[in-house]
């Protein structure tokens, strides 16, 4: 989590490296970070990038008592990816298919190429979303839980970010019914599978699939994509 006003404070690696006068070869092989007593990562545990608040590095190399950080319980505390996932209460992967939403992607603040979002535009998102109540089709009141023009490129954010995605995976993020989750899915796996298939002839079906990272059980709706669009499966 990164305090609204400690933003100019964050330190990436690359920084750090640079405040210690280190090489990043050295700063990689070397790990400073990593002694005892050097501050905590202000980025989640288990983040690709790791962030640290550099009022607190500062102190630390010059020898000095490390301050403590303001209290991050505001509305206004900027999340990553894995914190915004567990304040929606979803997965990681799940949240990858919601960022897109206007609702999240016009609050996003890009921290040193680190995505995060505030506190309270998370929540709302949240507390906004389709119930579980509407699970087994659209949300009730409403044709389409996302514009029919936007749904094609939302399910495609998902299947980019997860290969295995799955139908109540979508479901979840865009709060459609399950037909539609499936026969999208389904369509977009079978043109990306005839896609690869036309450009690498060599590949049968399931090889292809394989590059992909699509599963075995994914694979027969695609199948019938690939076959009514006329290509050869191969063996």
């Amino acid at each position: 989590m990164i305090h609204p006003s400690r933003k100019h404070h964050v330190r990436t690696r690359e920084l750090l490296a640079r405040d210690m006068g280190m090489a990043m070869g050295t700063f990689r092989n070397r790990k400073p970070y990593a002694a005892p007593g050097f501050p905590a990562p202000i980025s989640s545990a288990g983040a690709r990038v790791l962030l640290w608040d550099g009022e607190q590095t500062a102190a630390f190399l010059a020898g000095e008592p490390v301050p403590a950080l303001p209290a991050m319980d505001g509305p206004d505390v900027l999340l990553d990816r894995q914190e915004a996932a567990a304040e929606a209460q979803v997965t990681p992967r799940t949240w990858d298919g919601y960022k897109t939403d206007p609702r999240l992607s016009a609050h996003v603040v890009d921290v040193h190429g680190v995505e995060h979002w505030p506190r309270r535009a998370v929540h709302a998102f949240r507390d906004g979303r389709p119930g579980k109540e509407s699970a087994p089709g659209r949300p009730k009141g409403r044709t389409n839980a996302v514009p029919r023009g936007e749904l094609r490129d939302r399910v495609a954010a998902l299947l980019d970010a997860a290969p295995a995605v799955t139908i109540a995976d979508v479901r979840g993020a865009l709060g459609v019914a399950p037909a539609t989750a499936q026969r999208e899915l389904a369509h977009l796996r079978g043109e990306r599978i005839s896609t690869l298939m036309q450009a690498s002839p060599g590949l049968s079906f399931d090889q292809a699939a394989d590059r992909l990272g699509y599963p075995p059980a994914v694979r027969r709706a695609a199948r019938d994509v690939v076959t009514a669009a006329g290509a050869e499966l191969g063996a």
